[in-house]
């Protein structure tokens, strides 16, 4: 059989031009999702996917924006495929732009082969169980809100927080622990300004992380549309390392924000109605079939595991983006900026962060067996001490009890000693220590979520 892209013919018929999109009249057996290629009057090619198609109209959004595009001389090609991408081993250590093209300087990729970017569906049946810790480095997240191999795990941040520095961060101390176990990272940057990017990669390359690392780098002055295609092709690189080669991959993508506003702008210029504060309502199964591609499959060695990283605008958790991201996502890390100012760093605000799927990877033989009771006390400790701070406010300290003193100052060396790290790498064995150092500050009597059994074991 002769392919589409052989067959096609090529039109000039382009009656109208909005934003990123291009309008094509009298167009015949065109498919939702295929890829166009463009060709400018002064032969310059572009490339497009069809968004919307209706019985002799077809809409193309222009990957590389649509500047000199005229209605007389453009000529547009349907090709009758999805909108691919070349992957091979040897990305790794590479710096791609949002469709994979090198932005590195370096040679093109000789692929191995050519995948959909969208995916393939993943039956629901041969998904298998998150269950096995990742050691992240940092405190709060590894004792409090720990990560599990084939979860997906976003971080809130609010506009000039250090979310970036805590990628950068995940991204070159996450391990899995065991013997042998191969791991890659694909990171994907969406929206991103010059000096973010300029941070990511002298990160990256001083610390020697980038040999391990797939980066996709979409420039805030890159066209709106490539902003949509980077977090698929970074996932279709990552489902080709996990489910090809074995790896254990860790996806971060960030900023989701950005890529919200990119659909809506887009939504906006398909002149389509809108939802909430002007996002598409079609957001929500956009962003699903995203996250939705993060997990394990059953007789499959590696996996996936994603960290989404999202701005939320006013500090506002209910905004559209990080509302829908947590209903899809398995918990949440929350930047503070209360925190961030009181020169805690990274300024992870434990008490309305959350792991859905913690308990399966923590414990004997994963992590350690006191690890349940001591997320626990540590948050109630903290908790408490956090109230008396509130109160301390209105009545003063001298209205407390000594053992609320005590707890207001654990609350106190809690954020200085445990949350702030800096860049400091810890081991999970490293970070039960200070845990245990702090409970020293409090009577035994008050450790009423551990068992005994641990408290004469580890305490010091």
């Amino acid at each position: 059989m002769t392919p589409k892209s052989l067959l096609s013919k090529e039109y000039k018929t382009i009656n109208y031009v909005s934003g990123p999109l291009i309008f094509v009249e009298k167009t015949k057996d065109v498919s939702f999702g295929e890829t166009a290629r463009i060709t400018l009057p002064d032969g310059e090619e572009r490339t497009g996917q069809v968004l919307d198609i209706s019985k002799e109209l077809a809409v193309v959004q222009v990957y590389e924006g649509t500047s000199g595009i005229d209605s007389l001389e453009t000529r547009v090609k349907f090709t009758g495929e999805p909108a691919k991408i070349d992957v091979s081993p040897d990305m790794l250590g590479r710096v791609f732009d949002g469709v994979g093209n090198p932005r590195d300087g370096g040679p093109d990729i000789i692929p191995k082969d050519r995948v959909d970017i969208n995916g393939m569906p993943i039956n629901p049946y041969a998904r298998d169980k998150p269950a096995d810790f990742i050691q992240t480095g940092v405190s709060a997240i590894d004792a409090l809100n720990t990560l599990v191999r084939g979860q997906k795990l976003p971080i809130f941040s609010g506009s000039g927080l250090p979310a970036n520095q805590l990628a950068a961060q995940i991204a070159r101390q996450t391990q899995v622990l065991g013997e042998g176990e191969k791991f890659a990272v694909v990171f994907a940057a969406m929206g991103i300004t010059y000096k973010e990017a300029s941070f990511f990669m002298k990160d990256f390359e001083r610390t020697g992380a980038l040999e391990r690392v797939v980066f996709f780098l979409n420039l805030a002055d890159d066209p709106t549309i490539e902003r949509l295609a980077t977090p698929r092709c970074a996932l279709t690189v990552a489902e080709y390392l996990a489910y090809t080669h074995d790896l254990h991959v860790l996806v971060i993508l960030t900023d989701m924000t950005n890529y919200c506003e990119a659909l809506r702008e887009i939504s906006t210029a398909r002149e389509e109605v809108p939802g909430r504060r002007g996002y598409p309502g079609y957001m929500y199964t956009d962003l699903a079939s995203i996250y939705e591609r993060a997990g394990r499959i059953a007789g499959k060695k590696g996996s996936i595991t994603q960290i989404p990283i999202l701005s939320m605008p006013d500090d506002d958790i209910t905004h559209p983006v990080p509302d829908l991201t947590g209903y899809i996502t398995e918990g949440q890390i929350v930047l503070s900026r209360d925190l961030y100012r009181r020169g805690v760093n990274p300024p992870i605000d434990v008490l309305p962060c959350l792991s859905r799927l913690m308990n399966l990877g923590i414990g004997p033989e994963k992590t350690r067996e006191d690890h349940r009771g001591v997320a626990d006390q540590l948050y109630a400790s903290y908790a408490y001490g956090r109230d008396l701070r509130r109160l301390v406010a209105i009545v003063g300290e001298e209205a407390l009890s000594e053992l609320d003193k005590i707890y207001l100052n654990f609350s106190d060396e809690f954020e200085k000693v445990f949350i702030s790290q800096e860049d400091e790498n810890r081991s999970i064995e490293t970070t039960l220590k200070i845990a245990w150092d702090l409970f020293s500050m409090l009577p035994e009597s008050e450790l009423k979520r551990i068992k005994l059994e641990y408290i004469q074991k580890y305490q010091s």
